[in-house]
């Protein structure tokens, strides 16, 4: 009976049958080989009882015979466990447990934007009216509740594009409409009020405004758990290297700090820019560029000293870092249209593809070097959330099961658990077509059809057009907009 378990754990081992779960497979490898010695020394006693004439026992080999058959009785559950162990891991594999975080209203679309290291999540909630965002609200959702975070006065808050962020003491960062009308006519919060936009910190229940650089409006993208804020904020001065037609001051790429605003410098001449991440070490990432978006990925050190990322001689943005340095987000190619996502690391650029797709973003990235992000096609409508690890993109859509609903189209944030947050269309039922919110938790569970298997083409959600159109100003690429 030992040696068919062991031979049935060698065999399965040898030949790649068992999962590439490290844990799993390691262990049944240990197991692998000590059996492969059991088996060894078996064969080598059934040849000794073939050449060898029977003969009378002495008293230690008796011993020796019971310690092996006390040995072998404890051997054939233990194994048996075993083998039943790893042949579970045969159709076990790391799917996930998708939380439904809806909408906050109905006819609202909802998008998570963030998740800390205990679950807490930080959603955006938007109406749309002609394919244009209209309507606003940033909202916390925790154990299956979900608390609005108030304004500053206006309609509307929101979070930047692979923004917004809630750190593991719960604050949160974003931007929000004032009841104030912006003297120069901008509309920096992008719903077509022209309210004067300001980066606001939620902290215990409460909204304050942070300052700007002089001018009227700021954006808040990133928090770390130092309290250390990331964004941008307007200065006083005029943007020359915008339009005529659309007149704006110059925004430039800040950190807020003990209720203080620290301009950071740019890149290349560049008047504009933006910070869009933090780690818990205080290094920063963003872009920075000039009135028609970002041109060139930017890291910030700790003193605020700044190195342009590599590209490839077209542009970049970087919109995620976690506490080892990794920085991910997307650079232009230099033969295509498009952009795929990189992946900064040992002061080199590494281009982790498109999954295909026409484009694709890194925005999270957590300690264990797990990526998240989107892929788009040519007219810039989501199209596939995705996970890279272990130098391979994976569809998130082969991962959630089949009844999940939820084909996710965006991924935004991973945290230290493997959780991923972002929005999804909603497959059928009355809510059939919906983009809702999602929270994905990691799991191991026998193998099922997921929503991919089940789901003919690819649902898209389609961007709002004045969402469409921050998203391209912050690429930078005019082109895109047609």
């Amino acid at each position: 009976m030992l040696g068919l378990l062991c031979h049935v754990i060698v065999v399965n081992v040898e030949n790649h049958m068992l999962p590439q779960l490290s844990l799993s497979r390691n262990f049944c490898g240990v197991v692998c080989g000590l059996c492969s010695e059991l088996l060894e020394r078996r064969a080598m006693r059934d040849v000794d009882r073939r050449v060898i004439s029977p003969r009378r026992l002495s008293w230690e080999e008796r011993i020796d015979m019971s310690r092996s058959k006390v040995l072998r009785n404890f051997w054939i559950p233990w194994v048996a466990t075993i083998v039943l162990g790893c042949f579970s891991d045969v159709v076990a594999q790391v799917r996930y447990h998708v939380e439904d975080l809806g909408t906050l209203e109905d006819g609202f679309f909802g998008c998570t934007m963030a998740v800390n290291n205990h679950g807490l999540t930080e959603t955006q909630y938007g109406l749309l009216e002609a394919g244009k965002l209209v309507k606003g609200r940033v909202a916390i959702n925790f154990d299956g509740f979900t608390f609005p975070i108030p304004t500053l006065g206006g309609t509307n808050n929101w979070d930047n594009p692979f923004g917004g962020e809630v750190n593991d003491r719960g604050e949160a960062v974003g931007y929000s409409e004032t009841d104030v009308l912006d003297p120069n006519g901008e509309d920096v919060c992008g719903f077509g009020t022209h309210l004067t936009c300001r980066a606001f910190l939620w902290r215990k229940g409460h909204v304050s405004a942070l300052p700007t650089l002089g001018g009227n409006n700021a954006q808040a993208s990133a928090i770390n758990n130092r309290g250390q804020i990331t964004g941008f904020a307007e200065t006083a001065v005029s943007d020359s290297s915008c339009s005529a037609s659309s007149p704006s001051k110059i925004h430039l790429p800040v950190i807020w700090e003990d209720g203080k605003a620290r301009a950071l410098r740019t890149v290349g001449g560049d008047p504009d820019g933006e910070a869009n991440a933090i780690n818990d070490q205080g290094q920063t990432v963003g872009s920075s560029g000039n009135c028609g978006g970002g041109l060139h990925a930017v890291l910030w050190g700790k003193n605020g000293t700044a190195s342009q990322l590599l590209d490839y001689g077209t542009f970049a943005l970087a919109f995620g870092i976690n506490d080892r340095g990794q920085i991910v987000g997307l650079v232009g190619s230099p033969d295509s249209p498009g952009f795929s996502v990189a992946l900064w690391q040992n002061s080199a650029i590494t281009n982790l593809g498109t999954l295909g797709d026409f484009a694709a973003i890194g925005s999270g990235i957590n300690n264990k070097g797990q990526v998240v992000g989107s892929t788009l096609d040519s007219s810039f409508n989501w199209v596939h959330a995705f996970i890279w690890q272990d130098g391979v993109m994976t569809a998130l859509s082969t991962l959630f099961p089949e009844e999940s609903n939820l084909f996710p189209t965006m991924a935004n944030q991973i945290n230290e658990r493997g959780q991923i947050v972002g929005m999804a269309t909603v497959l059928s039922g009355p809510h059939e077509g919906e983009t809702h919110a999602f929270l994905a938790t990691p799991v191991e569970e026998r193998e099922g059809r997921s929503v991919a298997d089940v789901t003919p083409g690819h649902p898209k959600s389609n961007l709002p057009a004045n969402v469409r159109k921050q998203l391209l100003q912050r690429i930078g690429r005019g082109r895109f907009d047609q």
